[in-house]
């Protein structure tokens, strides 16, 4: 079942690896929706796609490059809207 993940990352992640890295990650799993930098210095992530698939992309990003800049996570999940045809950066 195709759910939605709305995650908020704190730390210091503002920056365009960041970024790019999780587009990198939702594009090689096949996960639709969008990462962006937020003014109060966090970075929002919404993506859709299965589950599982969900989990991975959050495993990956906890585990891989960016995780030394993670200080706090804020997940939450709902149903997927079906809206998105790519994953993308927003400005």
């Amino acid at each position: 079942m195709k759910k939605r993940l709305h995650v908020f990352y704190s730390g210091r992640v503002h920056g365009v690896g960041f970024r790019m890295t999780a587009e990198e990650v939702a594009r090689e799993l096949g996960i639709v929706g969008w990462v962006k930098n937020l003014r109060d210095g966090r970075v929002e992530v919404v993506a859709e796609a299965e589950e599982e698939v969900l989990e991975r992309f959050l495993n990956a990003i906890r585990t891989g490059p960016m995780k030394p800049f993670i200080q706090r996570e804020e997940v939450s999940w709902d149903h997927a809207s079906d809206s998105f045809d790519e994953f993308e950066i927003r400005y």
